[in-house]
This record gives C-alpha cells, structure tokens and sequence, in this order.
C-alpha cells in the first residue's frame, strides 16, 4: 500500500460538482442522567431533544431529511432480551460487543463474512445477527431509495480480552479491518455506524420527528440508556447519504472544518511514521487513518476514534486537535500554555466552526471552537445535564434547572459518566496540564529563531539581472513593494479586467494561475483584525514525531515567530551544529542549455535529492534559486516546493523534514501564501526584501532600510492572515499545506505531481509551456529590459486589459454622441481581442431563430434587467441616482449596494428597487428596507471575498456619513462576517426575518465564484431565499486589497457550471 494508505484525492472531477463540497450544519448535543441510571426516560428525553431540533435541520421535496440520528448507551436489556428468546446466553453487561452495520441491500452475504473474519480474528465470538426493526415508510422517496440493509452483529468478549479498554480496541481493529478489506474487495454500500461494546448509534436519512417512527427499538421499554447525544443535520449537498448522517461513532459535528485538506495530507503523512507502545506492532492495523470518501466532520470523528483508542482522554484529544486559543493570551497558567504549544509540534489545530457533542462511553463532553462559532447552551438540573445549540430542547426537565449558562469560545463541558463529576474548562485544563512535565519538556528541547534583517545590498546574487529573471516591474515596486515598505497593505479600486493567467502573454509566474479560496455562508470568514487574539503564526521546523507518542524529544524543534525569514535567520537555520536541526541546501534550477524539457527532468532529480538528503538525516530542505546564473535559469519556486511536499507524502518521509524556501520569485502575500498552503514551513523572499531596502535608499520610501524591510515583513504577515482568515482559519499551522486554491490553467501532469490537493477544474499548460516560459524568463539575465508591468494599471506595451482607454474612449463616444459608428467600433475592439475570460472561449450554438411573435415584448425582457451593486460612496450621488432613475423608466431593478440612501429617493424614481444588506449594516434602517422590491444578503463580494466592504475616509462626506451613522473622513471597513451569520441555519433566520419583515419583497443572497458554490447555493435554496446570484471575481469595487482584486474568488462561468 502506498503510505498515503487509502486517502484518495481527486484531482479532477467531471461534472464539476465533487462530493467534497458538501456542507452541513445542524443542531447538536447531549442529554444525561446525573445518577448514572439507564431508563428508558432518557431515551424518550432524548427523542424529545431531537425533535425540538428539527427546525434546524433541512428537508428535500420528496420528504428526504438531510439526516438525523442519537448516540446512546449499548441497551443491555433490549439485545440481551433478544439473546435469550433465542437460547444464546448474555454477556454480562459491558461484555456484550455490539457492531451496527449498513449493508449492501443487493448481496449483503459478502460484508457478512468479512466483519465475521475480522471479529473472529480479533479473538471476539459472533453471537448473533440481529435484523434492526425499521418502517421505511416513514422516509422520504430519496431516502427510502437508498436505504441500506441495518443489522446489529451482536459479540461476546473472548477469553483474551483483558477490560472494557480492550474490547473496545478490539472492536475497534475489527472495524478497521472489514471496512478496509470491503474497500479492496469492491463491495460497496457498506459502512459501520457504530462497533463498542459501550455506545451504539441509530441514525439516517429522516427528519428528528420521525426517528422513533423508523428505528421501533426506540419505542421497546426494554431500550435503556443512561445518556444521548443527538444530532440533526442541515445539508447542503443533494445526493441523500445514510452513512454521512450523524452523531458517528464519537461525536456530533455542528460546523465545518475549513482546513480539511491540510488536516487530510498531514494524517496521511503521519499514517506512515506511527509508534505506540499500546498497539506496538498492530500500528499498520490502523491505516489509513482517515476512511476515504467521507465528510470533514467524519474525519474529525476519525481522528478522536484512533488517538481515543490509543490512550488518550476525550478532553486531551479534544485539546489536541481544537485547541483553544493560546498563542496571544498573555494572562494563560504557564503550565496551560505549555501544554498547548507542546500538542502543537504533534499536530496543527482541525480549524473551523464546530460545536461538538462526543463520548467514548467514559466521559460525555460538549466543546466549542476556538472562536466560539456556533451554539451550545448547557442546563443542569437535579437530575440531568443538557448540552444543546439552543435551549428549550427539553422544556420539562429544563425546568427545574439549578444553573445554566453558555459555552464560550473553546470552553467545554465535561461528565464524567462513571463517578458523575461534571467539569467545566479550567478544571479540565489544569488537570491535562500536569499529565507531563510539558514546560520542562520546551525549555530544555526547543530553539527559537528570530533575527534581524540586514541593511545592506545583497552582494552574492546579480539583483538587477534577478529583478528581470523573475519579472520585478517599475509598477509593481511602486504600488505594491512601496506600500508594504510604509506598513500599508496595498490597495486599489474598480476590478480585475486583466487575462487570466493561462491566457496572458508572456505568462506570469506560477501564483498568478491560483485563484485564493474563502468562506461564504456555511462557515464564516475571520476577521484578523478584530479577532487578532486568536490569530496565530508561529511556524515549528524540524523533524516530528508519532501522533500517538508523547516524548520530551518531540519538542525538539525550532520556533519561528514569523513564517517570512531575514537572510540572518536563513543563515542560524543552516549553520546549526544540531544534528536534529541538519539542514541541505537544494538548488531548484535546471541547465538551460538542456531546453524546455530539461525543467521537469531537474524538478524529478530535485525530488529524488531531496529524498535522500532525508534518508541521510537532514530535517530542513531549503530550496534555493539563488544559484540562477547565466546558465542556470529558474524551476519556479511554486513547483519545486509543491513537487517536494508532494514526493515526501507519497514516499513517507513528510514529517522527516521541514521545507525552507529561499526564492526571488515571491514578493506579495499571495505569493507567499501558496508557498505555505503549498507545504513551505517558512520563506525568505530575499530579492523583494533587497528591493525594499534600495527604495528606502532612495529616498522612495520614507524610512530608515531596516525599518523598511520590518515593515514589509509585519505588513505581509497581515496580508496573509487576511488571506487565510477568508477561509476561517486561525493559524498558519493549520493553513500549511491546504493548498486552499483553486488552480485554473494548469494541466493533469502538474497537479498531479505538484498539487494534488489544489481543486482543479479547468485544464490548461503543462511541463512544456511552463519550461519554456521559465527559459524565455531567462533569456534576461544577461541582457534585455524589465517587463514593462500593465498587471495593475494600463500601461500601453504592457499586460492588455478589458476595458483600456481605447474601449472607454469608443463606449464614452457612441453613447455621448448616439454615434453608430463608434459603437460598432466599441463591439468590434470587445469581440475581435484576444480571449482574456473563459466565457470568450464559448459560443452560442447555432439553432433556428424563434418567430418574433413568440417572442415576449422589450418591455418584459428590460423588467429582468438590474444593475450590479455599487454603493453609494464607490459611486458619486449622481451616478448613483442616475442609475437608479434609468433603471425605473425600463422597468427593470438598480441595486443600492451597501450604505444606505436617502430617504428623499425612497417612493420616487430615484430609489433603488434592489435594497443590500452586508455584513456592516451600514445605512440598514426600517424605512430602507421597507423601500424594498427585493432585499440582497450581500455573503460576499466579487472583488474581495472574504472581506468586508472598504470606504477610504476621503470618500466619507458629510452626507455619506449621515446616510453610515458615522463621521466624516473615516474610513469604513466592513467586518468579513454578518455579525449573526456564522451557519446556514443563521442564514435561514434572516431570510425569514425579512419576509416576515415585508412579505411581497423577494430576498437574493450574493455569493462569490469558488469551487463548492453551487452546492452552497442549494443549502441557500433550502433555506428559501428566492434568488441566488453568483457573482465573478473580476467584480467592481470602490475600494480593495490589491491581493484580493487579483486572486481571490473564481470565474463566474466555473461558479454556474
């Protein structure tokens, strides 16, 4: 088996539509006796639970639910009652095994006997098949279509089995093995929900109410539990699947792991280097890691199930992969703190929304994120203790309560099933502190390196034939480099009308075809100024050790405070006489005499370098293209870093060393964000660092070179905690590499080798093109002039744009003058340019034309017309009326954008018809909204998602102000999320908070082109908004980050395909 186990990626997927866009959200949490006791009173508490969580779940046309399910107590004198009447006897109680199983319904014979092999194998006696009592009449069309065969295998612990702990391992292994042996086997339709000998799970494609009306189990008196956890989901994928319901056989997710893809390398690249004393050689047994082919929430429930089955509490596992956050919490105990940073060098942090309700039939625990993002009210009572998204799931006994409260951002609640204890944060915290001597571990194990950057030129390396290698412009030294030399992150306006990366002519370095990734909707994007206490990026480099270890030799590593390095920390990590910090430093260039084709037989010979520098014991790879000369051009640095990161995964070795990329390439956040979601553990962008100390020389930069060069590095490390907060993500740990992006122009030999975890929808240039344009890139070195630039603003020679001063000056001609002529010019310079956008790659097909008397009159057509949202502040008060007077006279629809308008136009034809609600709220009062012929939930906006909308202050007059509820000549800047939207189901409450509001307007929700949107836009259906646009990312904007204008978001064409 390769040592990426059986983790699949796809690189590609026709359709466009992947399965890996499902989202969810849902109700979640726990209800317990305090006295332990099992009744069948629980089990009815916990129904009634469920069902008053219905709302929060979601339902198809044909009465499909998207899933719902209760985690409960093994219910001894139900299934031993079922032994007996069949003359087996029972078990004693925590001695019966119990497997619940999904089977094929066409030949479930097949998965039968391999889960008899495996428990067989594992020392543990079948005792009984059991056939699970259902009425699928209860279900939906879709539901009922795909319901698997449900049987319960019923097991007796085997003379060998030592305790409940190794029965539970045993069951566990057994699990592994069939499902794993039924994968090879090409059976399908079968899955396991549950395999303890402590907790069972009932779960499927039904709504909360009618839980009890399909599984007739729930309805025995003889079905007992102590405790249940409890689960409805809100999905928004459209394929119905029993096994992706919940809770699964630990816990209950209610949000979205947002660094899914790194969390699935990572594991896959842990698969391959596990120890433990507890398994000690039966580590294999327990690949892969990750079950293929299910959702995030089921590999987090993957995750907690091994590190749980290898000796861990669920609070420590909980700790471990959803940290709190500690990094900036200066008043933390230090003996928590080291606790934290210690499971940090084990493993990054699964980041995302989450409230979870898991058990491992030990503890019961409900936790939160580290941000706090979703629900979770907790009430105890006398006799009970429930954890829920809302309160009010069990109004009778919620009723006696003694105390209640929420959980916060990271907190957790934990109860302790066999004395009764019930714990809240700190206690748990302080207790998993003092398992180890972690602090003693860090101060005696790791380094840290930091150091200043040097004011002086960089002597070894040609800068000036580097600048035009590696396309350094006039423009973008003075738009982008200047600006981040001030501490000002760069910023424009309008939107992106340049080509895409594939079709610009010379083709541009390698970052430029990746297209940056954000939340909208399911999940909410971070705002990393507002929220900078839990924003982190301390970067470790070094080797790692076993995820189911825990050793002071697992803290020896290097800490970085900043992943963006000075060539004096380039140096330290090279010239460190520690054998477990060996660094080798690889040169990633090719000859060019070899031609094209010499670029991917380099990129191969790198790899294989690399791989035996690791196999030597080097634990830091720095990849150099400081060694470009005359003969020598470039690899780019993106390809040679993701095609090493790529090697090691599949050959095992990733988590041996750390890549240190040394390049002239990078000089932007963006950049430098896909060097790191691409798996660079840090990078020293030494030619855009030289280029900021020459400005400050200059006198171009109004600061002293070193300060200069401080300021680049403090300002892009807030360009790229904006980058990753888009995707709701906390820390660079967990964003390293997720290859976040989507990547549109690159073929399947490159993916493949280099990005594998990248979506890719769009072919494109290959090895060849790309060899060849690194060659024509080369051919400067030693003569010839710098790329005249044109990527930001028109420069005639330059980069082309859509809409240049010649298409202006004709559009502004023909519509000034009524001139014709100039507008059959104006077409003739759109349609006769060189493609720029995929949707000039298509055409209409040729088909009879339909008869004009079937062809509805102008006027019905103009009334589906609208204008795209531009606020007023982007646009001047004139334009802003005169497009909202023009679009009332043709009938159709202005759109106000965000901040308000005046109330003088509400009623006339100066108002807009289309009313927007974005995440400030700005300008959003009753007599706005009731102005309304449609209200526009603006999730994001096509020049920046991910961000929030930006007005400089200069643009904030004195009626712009008035209209904001703000003063004058202060700049406004949005917050990336709605305050009280953080969940589909949030979504939901405002879109029936508005109708209710004004019942005749519709209600459009605005989201941005990304790979998964049209999944999104179904959950946005489900939660009945009437109208979904998706928007491109080449939109107009008043203002907006550089960064974001160029690469963040989609093609609108990919976002409707």
């Amino acid at each position: 088996m390769s040592p990426l186990g059986e983790v699949h990626i796809s690189t590609t997927t026709y359709p466009l539509y992947d399965p890996a866009f499902e989202r969810d959200a849902c109700g979640v949490g726990f209800i317990a006796d305090r006295r332990l006791q099992a009744s069948h009173r629980m089990l009815r508490y916990a129904v009634r639970c469920l069902v008053n969580l219905d709302h929060r779940g979601a339902i198809s046309a044909d009465g499909t639910g998207d899933g719902a399910g209760l985690l409960t107590q093994v219910p001894y004198r139900l299934l031993a009652r079922e032994l007996e009447t069949r003359g087996i006897p029972a078990p004693s109680p925590g001695w019966l095994g119990v497997v619940f199983a999904f089977l094929p319904n066409d030949d479930p014979e097949p998965a039968r006997s391999l889960l008899n092999a495996a428990l067989e194998y594992e020392g543990l006696q079948v005792l009984h098949w059991r056939t699970v009592p259902v009425d699928p009449a209860v279900l939906g069309t879709a539901a009922r279509d795909s319901m698997p065969r449900i049987e319960q295998v019923l097991v007796d612990a085997g003379p060998d089995v030592s305790d409940v702990d190794d029965l539970e391992r045993r069951l566990f292994l057994a699990r592994k093995a069939a499902q794993r042996t039924a994968r090879a086997a090409g059976i399908h339709g079968f899955s396991i929900p549950s395999s303890s000998a402590r907790t069972i799970v009932y779960k499927g494609l039904f709504t909360a109410r009618h839980i009890e009306d399909f599984y007739r189990d729930f309805v025995d008196p003889a079905f007992e539990t102590a405790y249940a956890i409890f689960h409805q989901r809100f999905s928004t994928n459209t394929v119905p699947s029993w096994e992706r319901a919940q809770p699964f056989r630990m816990l209950g997710h209610n949000g979205e792991i947002n660094t899914i893809n790194s969390n699935r390398a990572w594991m896959a690249a842990r698969q391959v280097d596990l120890r433990s004393q507890l398994w000690n050689s039966r580590t294999e047994e327990l690949v892969p890691l990750l079950e293929p082919d299910q959702s995030d929430s089921g590999h987090l429930d993957n995750a907690f199930e091994v590190l749980v089955r290898s000796g861990r509490s669920l609070a420590h596992v909980k700790e471990m992969l959803i940290p709190s956050a500690w990094e900036n919490v200066a008043d933390l105990d230090p003996a928590v703190q080291a606790f934290y940073e210690y499971h940090a060098f084990l493993s990054e942090p699964w980041d995302g929304p989450a409230a979870i309700a898991a058990t491992d039939g030990v503890t019961l625990m409900a936790s939160l994120d580290r941000n706090g993002l979703r629900p979770a009210r907790w009430t105890i009572t006398p006799e009970t203790i429930v954890v829920a998204s809302e309160a009010g799931v069990n109004p009778i006994e919620e009723g006696n309560a003694t105390s209640t409260g929420q959980l916060g951002p990271g907190e957790m609640v934990v109860f302790d099933l066999e004395s009764g204890d019930i714990r809240f944060t700190d206690a748990v915290r302080y207790s998993l502190a003092r398992r180890r001597p972690y602090g003693e571990w860090i101060n005696t194990q790791t380094a840290y390196v930091q150091d200043p950057f040097d004011p002086y030129p960089d002597s070894e390396v040609d800068t000036a034939a580097l600048a035009r290698v590696f396309g350094y412009t006039a423009e973008e030294r003075r738009l982008v480099l200047a600006e981040l030399a001030q501490g000002r992150l760069p910023v424009g306006s309008m939107g992106n009308d340049t080509p895409l990366a594939v079709m610009t002519d010379p083709l541009p370095r390698l970052s430029r075809f990746f297209h940056q990734m954000f939340a909208q909707v399911t999940n909410p994007p971070m705002d990393p100024i507002r929220e900078r206490l839990v924003m982190s990026l301390r970067t470790y480099v070094g080797r790692r050790g076993s995820l189911l270890e825990e050793t002071p030799q697992q803290a020896h590593l290097l800490e970085l405070s900043s992943p963006i390095l000075s060539g004096a920390d380039v140096d330290r990590i090279s010239d460190f006489k520690d054998p477990a910090f060996r660094s080798v430093w690889v040169e990633a260039v090719f000859p060019a005499a070899d031609g094209a084709g010499g670029m991917r037989t380099a990129l191969g010979e790198l790899c294989d370098r690399v791989g035996k520098a690791v196999d030597d014991g080097a634990t830091i790879v720095v990849l150099s293209d400081r060694e470009v000369d005359p003969d020598h051009a470039p690899i780019p640095i993106l390809l040679a870093t993701g095609a090493v990161h790529h090697h090691l995964i599949r050959t095992g070795r990733r988590l041996r060393a750390s890549i240190v990329v040394v390049s002239g390439e990078p000089r932007d956040s963006h950049d430098l964000a896909c060097l790191i979601a691409c798996g660079a553990s840090a990078v020293n962008p030494y030619m855009a660092i030289d280029a900021v100390r020459a400005l400050a020389e200059a006198g171009q930069v109004d600061e002293a070179p070193v300060v200069a060069q401080e300021n680049y590095r403090s300002t892009v490390e807030k360009g790229l905690l904006k980058i990753f907060s888009k995707m709701g993500i906390c820390t660079i740990s967990a964003y390293r590499g997720s290859e976040l992006f989507e990547i549109i122009g690159l073929d399947e030999d490159v993916a493949v080798q280099a990005f594998g975890f990248a979506h890719r929808r769009v072919d494109g240039i290959g090895f060849e093109e790309l060899g060849r344009a690194a060659l024509d890139r080369h051919a400067l070195y030693t003569e010839g002039e710098e790329d005249p630039g044109g990527f930001y603003k028109h420069r005639r020679g330059g980069i082309p744009h859509v809409t240049s001063p010649k298409v202006v000056l004709n559009l502004q001609k023909a519509v000034r003058a009524g001139d014709y002529e100039a507008w059959e010019t104006y077409l003739a310079e759109i349609n006769e340019r060189e493609p720029a956008v995929i949707r000039d790659l298509l055409a209409f097909k040729q088909v009879d034309p339909v008869p004009l008397d079937e062809v509805e009159p102008v006027e019905g057509i103009m009334r589906r017309f609208s204008t795209a949202a531009m606020s007023l502040g982007a646009l001047s008060p004139e334009a802003h009326e005169a497009l909202a007077e023009a679009m009332s006279s043709i009938g159709g629809m202005s759109n106000s954008g965000e901040g308000g308008e005046d109330v003088s136009r509400f009623g006339t034809p100066r108002n807009s018809a289309i009313k927007q609600i974005a995440s400030g709220r700005f300008g959003v009062t009753p007599a706005y909204l009731g102005s309304a012929e449609e209200f526009q939930i603006k999730m994001a906006q096509g020049s920046k998602p991910g961000e929030g909308g930006q007005l400089p202050g200069h643009k904030v007059t004195e009626q712009i102000a008035g209209l904001r509820h703000t003063k004058p000549g202060v700049t406004l800047i949005s917050p990336p999320p709605h305050h009280d939207i953080y969940s589909i189901e949030d979504l939901a409450q405002l879109i029936f908070d508005l109708k209710t509001f004004k019942p005749t307007a519709r209600v459009s929700v605005k989201l941005v082109s990304e790979p998964g949107v049209g999944t999104i836009a179904v959950g946005v259906a489900k939660a009945q908004a009437d109208v979904v646009l998706i928007s491109g990312a080449d939109g107009g904007t008043g203002a907006s980050p550089l960064v974001s204008i160029k690469h963040a978001g989609s093609p609108w064409e990919i976002g409707l395909a």
